[in-house]
């Protein structure tokens, strides 16, 4: 039986006033991803400073296979989440229950599948992402060693987001903050103390995922949470399965893009500016990630909300949200972009002291980021239409910037501008992405605003 905390967990999404309520949801969220971020921070810092630029070049290279270890825990987790929001909010309490048994059941087999293929062809993998002889042994050390916290890592994202769209953002916030404060105190005792190099940032991240992963499972399994893991629910069913894919196939292609986008850029990179210029693009895109993750914080502290009062029926709230949580975003991007224009150098100090490196990064920063305020309402769009449940329109948008625009702009820039080249399709893309999503936008709340005057001509 519910508790009435429990219960009001739930019924607050549909009362509490929409600003109040992002910022409860949103807060947590922000901490708990950035400070998960700080997983890929503290690493490269740490093995900048303490092993060498070459080691930022491999660790750059793992981005890739990272990010599709993650876009595998996306496609449970943040499909899930959203599925488990709208069935809360049609009052389908048993299917939320029937969503978290089928998710741990796909986690855990496509955890196997994918780790059991990258420890086979790891080597190739990372040559495919522009790994040269200097920096595939440092590749090969992190990625082989990181590669069974993999499993726990979607374990802890899939299984947080599910946790925040149940009515848990603060617990969920906790769960990061346990994994990335314990990954700060064992990296540098790994990689200096110890001397055990990039295999020791490995090493402590594994380690801390397993923590994380452990906190979030053992919230499912009292029977006090709001839905929790029992008998009757691991049962897979088609038509789960399918709502939860359909959703997080979004996020799923958006790093699966990545992957591939990462694979092309780093052998430009290479060709044009060396193994310095693929470090740079490492360093580019922590910084860059850190800015999102924040973004994509709010994002998860909208999506509950979104979700919720789309299956109540109460679309008022649901746009005061999103136009909020796009606010918020665009100022955001906007200070970052003007931050890295600004103070580029500063930027770069923090990962190395490598003064040729450091250039590098400076050139890739000051074109890279023209765009970047614009990349917030880009995101929070993508995000709203999956927290609605529209696959199709959360798909497309999620592919225009690093798919649809930006992989052309890479083959049609560079062999007239060189590096620079390689740099400029990024705002370029960034650009166009924007353009798309301010007209799909608009046409989505012309929609909600006829479901609102005739909702028994139109459903959900």
């Amino acid at each position: 039986m519910n508790s009435s905390k429990d219960t009001d967990r739930l019924y607050e999404l549909k009362q509490l006033p929409v600003g109040k309520l992002l910022w409860k949801y949103s807060l947590p969220a922000i901490v708990g991803i950035v400070v998960m971020s700080l997983y890929n921070i503290v690493d490269r810092i740490f093995i900048g400073q303490g092993v060498g630029p070459d080691a930022i070049a491999g660790l750059a290279i793992t981005f890739p296979v990272m990010n599709l270890t993650s876009a595998i825990g996306m496609l449970i987790g943040v499909g899930a989440a959203s599925r488990v929001s709208i069935v809360l909010g049609q009052n389908n309490k048993e299917m939320a229950f029937k969503i978290l048994g089928n998710s741990i059941i796909m986690t855990l087999v496509l955890g196997a599948c994918y780790i059991t293929f990258f420890a086979i062809f790891m080597d190739d993998i990372l040559r495919l992402f522009g790994a040269s002889e200097r920096t595939l042994p440092y590749a090969h050390d992190f990625m082989m060693y990181i590669l069974p916290g993999m499993l726990m890592m979607n374990l802890c994202y899939s299984y947080n987001n599910i946790m925040r769209a149940s009515g848990y953002p603060t617990r969920a916030m906790i769960t990061m903050i346990i994994g990335a404060g314990l990954n700060v105190i064992l990296a540098p005792i790994f990689i200096f103390a110890l001397k055990w190099g990039i295999k020791g940032a490995a090493i402590a991240s594994d380690i801390s995922m397993g923590v994380s992963a452990a906190f979030v499972m053992l919230h499912f399994m009292s029977a006090k949470s709001e839905i929790h893991f029992k008998k009757g629910i691991y049962r897979l069913e088609k038509t789960i399965l399918l709502s939860i894919i359909s959703i997080g196939a979004a996020p799923f292609l958006i790093n699966c893009a990545g992957c591939a986008i990462n694979a092309i850029v780093n052998n430009m990179l290479f060709k044009h500016g060396g193994d310095s210029a693929v470090a740079s693009m490492g360093i580019f895109t922590t910084y860059t990630q850190l800015l999102v993750m924040v973004v994509i914080g709010i994002c998860q502290g909208m999506q509950p909300i979104v979700g919720y009062n789309y299956g109540a029926r109460q679309f008022n709230r649901l746009r005061r949200t999103y136009f909020l949580a796009v606010g918020a975003s665009t100022v955001l991007c906007t200070l970052g972009s003007i931050l890295s224009l600004s103070f580029p150098q500063y930027i770069a100090m923090a990962f190395t002291v490598d003064g040729d490196l450091i250039k590098a990064i400076v050139k890739s920063l000051s074109i890279t980021t023209l765009v970047f305020w614009g990349v917030g309402f880009q995101v929070v769009s993508t995000n709203f239409f999956q927290s609605l449940g529209m696959a199709k329109k959360s798909i497309f948008l999620s592919l225009t910037r690093q798919i649809i625009f930006l992989i052309p702009l890479l083959f049609i820039l560079p062999p007239h501008f060189g590096l620079d080249g390689v740099w400029a399709a990024f705002p370029s893309a960034d650009a166009l992405a924007i353009v798309i999503t301010a007209i799909m936008i608009f046409k989505q709340f012309r929609i909600l605003k006829r479901m609102e005057i005739s909702p028994e001509t139109t459903t959900i």
